[in-house]
């Protein structure tokens, strides 16, 4: 998420670099984990380790984060502030992003041709809530993490669900150049390398501005959520894939938003161009039988920085209707 402006020069040098890019891309990473550590612990479901953090009391609430991140992006103010409101609150990495292992193995060639399902990754982060006493609760997903708690709420036990700026629905055209290369099982397995190890990791400011905008990354934030862990060779052939795959997954659950029956809150900005409101949000609306659109204006993808206050009041709406209280 954070370099897909860098893939498309990337993929002009690939010619003989291949050996170098390896080598510096390995020395990069290491870099990278030492620098930007797990914070959290770890639960293995199945044969995945998966890394999470887990704090509070209180009603149980689910973080899922978006394309390329990872749960520092949660860590950083949100799950913080939800802790001191009274939940216990469990934000996740996603399959093959931030510390957390891939759904099958064969997921992680150089050359797989696809990735994790949104219904793979909600099954295995609820099998791994359910290890750490996590029932019924509310799912939180940001982006690509609308999808995934989507997923969740039709197919795993959950109160209800909040998305935040999230996928919900197939969405017309095609997506850009960056997943289209990257996605690709050539382009994923030819041009990672190079981005790896030509990207400083704290000179992606740029794009990250052009995530927030028209708002601005909060101070110190580039360098909380690790953007060396995005670079990863392996994080960035998971994610452009698990994105380039996930329009056909999503006419599926689409199809079956009228028999969830679980509260759906949607927190979404209108000055979304990533995610945009009118693709997702205003039209999962009409289909889900008991869902409801609060819209920021003049908030772009990142609503759950600009505006805490809404997300914290659309998670309190998601409990009550749910029959319960935070």
């Amino acid at each position: 998420m954070i370099v897909r402006a860098l893939v498309i020069g990337a993929a002009l040098t690939l010619g003989s670099c291949g050996i170098w890019a390896d080598k510096r891309a390995a020395r990069m990473e290491a870099s990278a984990e030492d620098r930007w550590p797990p914070v959290g612990r770890f639960v293995t479901e199945g044969a995945v380790r998966v890394h999470y953090v887990q704090d509070g009391t209180g009603p149980d609430v689910v973080l899922i984060h978006g394309a390329g991140g990872n749960l520092r992006d949660f860590t950083f103010s949100l799950m913080p502030r939800l802790v001191e409101a009274g939940y216990r609150v469990t934000a996740f990495d996603r399959p093959g992003l931030g510390y957390t292992g891939r759904v099958d193995p064969a997921y992680d060639r150089a050359f797989a041709p696809s990735a994790e399902t949104p219904q793979e990754q909600a099954a295995l982060l609820a099998g791994a809530a359910k290890q750490l006493g996590v029932d019924t609760p509310v799912v939180l997903g940001h982006s690509f993490g609308g999808a995934v708690a989507m997923a969740w709420g039709l197919e795993h036990e959950a109160s209800a669900i909040v998305s935040v700026a999230g996928v919900a629905m197939p969405w017309p055209g095609e997506l850009g150049a960056y997943y289209k290369v990257l996605g690709s099982s050539v382009g994923g397995a030819l041009v990672p390398p190079l981005v790896t190890a030509s990207t400083d990791p704290m000179n992606t400011g740029d794009v990250l501005e052009g995530i927030f905008a028209p708002q601005s990354a909060p101070d110190g934030y580039l360098a909380h959520i690790g953007p060396g862990l995005s670079l990863r060779r392996d994080t960035l052939r998971a994610n452009a894939r698990q994105v380039n795959h996930l329009r056909p997954h999503m006419v599926a659950l689409s199809e079956r938003y009228p028999e969830m029956t679980l509260p759906v809150e949607f927190v979404h900005g209108d000055a979304d161009t990533t995610v945009p409101l009118t693709v997702h949000a205003n039209r999962a609306v009409s289909v889900l039988p008991r869902a409801r659109v609060t819209v920021l204006e003049d908030i772009g993808h990142m609503p759950h920085h600009a505006d805490e206050d809404a997300i914290l009041a659309a998670i309190e709406r998601a409990l009550e209707h749910a029959g319960r209280s935070g």
